[in-house]
């Protein structure tokens, strides 16, 4: 048994995504203007990738920039996506994300996950292998901040924490504070592989399942039997509701001119440019839909069947039945979007997705319920 969502949210999410040559400054201007924009059409939620090493995705505290994203909106969520928690000391993410959802008076979302760029494992002297460990027990260390009176003590395999010897009731010393929204605000996990550790953990503790766009929609479904199996056996009932799917659409006034700008703008150079960098390390097993298939296969012409949605309204709305036939239905649909190399286009495509696709996909989950 599972619960079905009424309605399908629709939010967005950057990497971000950015051409090196354009100056930071722009870029960082244009992503605050998106967000702007976003909530003026209806998005519920934004969500922005960490990164501290790469050109291409250039945010690097995602927290210091929702903060500045707030003076400029009033209602629409925001969150980072994921908070790379192997990354951080747990006490402080605790700190820094409750007097973040103060700051925004509770429009703060959650997502803690790993991060997974090597160039930042190897600066913060991070061992891949420990990712899916250090991010379960970081969590642990988080809610146990957040729901607890001093004095602290955890002590972890990655982590320990003692308060004790300078905590002072009189003076309020030694207190960490606690999030704006009760018991909590909204937590996701990420998930973009087949039998996700994330999905499991993510369904044993109540928390919201967020599947990446990288993934093939047959690996979605499996995420989402791997989140339900795990939501099961803790007594939890499944709510689609929770569930996020992620991917990347590009709308035009044809099919024909949405294939041909996908392949050229920045949608299809990033697919290209992350392949590249899957070549330089496991492979691209994530693009696959079959695991037999060549990395050489996973090239721009799969990608533009699978994981790139390009049309007009109604072939947009044809390839998402088809993608919700194959995961079953979402609570929240997350628009990818990328660099603004032809802002006309990008925001054309973000008004026909919002006023047109979306309320056609209401109506065809409302009539499939």
């Amino acid at each position: 048994m599972e619960k079905l969502p009424s309605a399908v949210r629709y939010g967005m999410f950057i990497m971000p995504f950015h051409d090196p040559a354009k100056p930071l400054v722009q870029a960082l201007d244009e992503d605050l203007e998106l967000i702007v924009r976003a909530e003026e059409l209806g998005f519920c939620e934004f969500w922005i990738g960490e990164h501290h090493t790469m050109k291409y995705e250039p945010i690097v505290m995602p927290e210091i920039f929702i903060a500045r994203a707030l003076g400029a909106t009033t209602r629409i969520r925001l969150g980072a996506a994921p908070v790379c928690l192997q990354q951080h000391h747990p006490a402080h993410v605790a700190c820094r994300l409750a007097f973040l959802d103060h700051l925004s008076r509770g429009r703060l979302n959650l997502c803690f996950g790993p991060g997974s760029v090597t160039a930042d494992q190897e600066l913060y002297g991070v061992e891949p292998k420990q990712a899916p460990a250090m991010v379960e027990e970081a969590i642990e260390i988080i809610l146990y901040l957040w729901s607890h009176d001093p004095p602290y003590e955890y002590h972890g395999k990655f982590w320990n924490v003692e308060l004790k010897k300078t905590v002072d009731e009189e003076t309020g010393i030694g207190y960490i504070p606690r999030p704006y929204q009760q018991p909590l605000p909204p937590i996701a996990m990420p998930g973009m592989s087949r039998n996700s550790s994330s999905m499991k953990l993510a369904g044993r503790k109540g928390f919201q399942p967020f599947a990446h766009c990288l993934v093939t929609g047959n690996v979605v479904a499996d995420m989402w039997r791997t989140y339900a199996e795990a939501a099961r056996q803790a007594g939890r009932l499944p709510d689609r509701s929770d569930l996020r799917i992620c991917r990347s659409i590009f709308l035009a006034d044809t099919t024909a001119e949405a294939r041909r700008r996908a392949r050229t703008n920045s949608l299809g150079r990033n697919y290209e440019y992350i392949g590249r960098l899957f070549d330089k390390g496991l492979g691209r097993q994530i693009y696959k839909r079959d695991l037999a298939m060549a990395d050489a296969d996973c090239n721009l012409d799969f990608l533009m069947e699978e994981q790139i949605i390009a049309g007009d309204v109604d072939e947009v709305v044809r390839r998402l039945e088809a993608l919700f036939e194959e995961t079953g239905p979402c609570g929240t649909l997350v628009l990818m979007s990328y660099d603004w190399d032809d802002k006309p286009a990008w925001i054309h495509c973000m008004e026909l997705f919002a006023r047109e696709v979306m309320p056609r996909v209401n109506a065809m989950v409302g009539a499939a319920a």
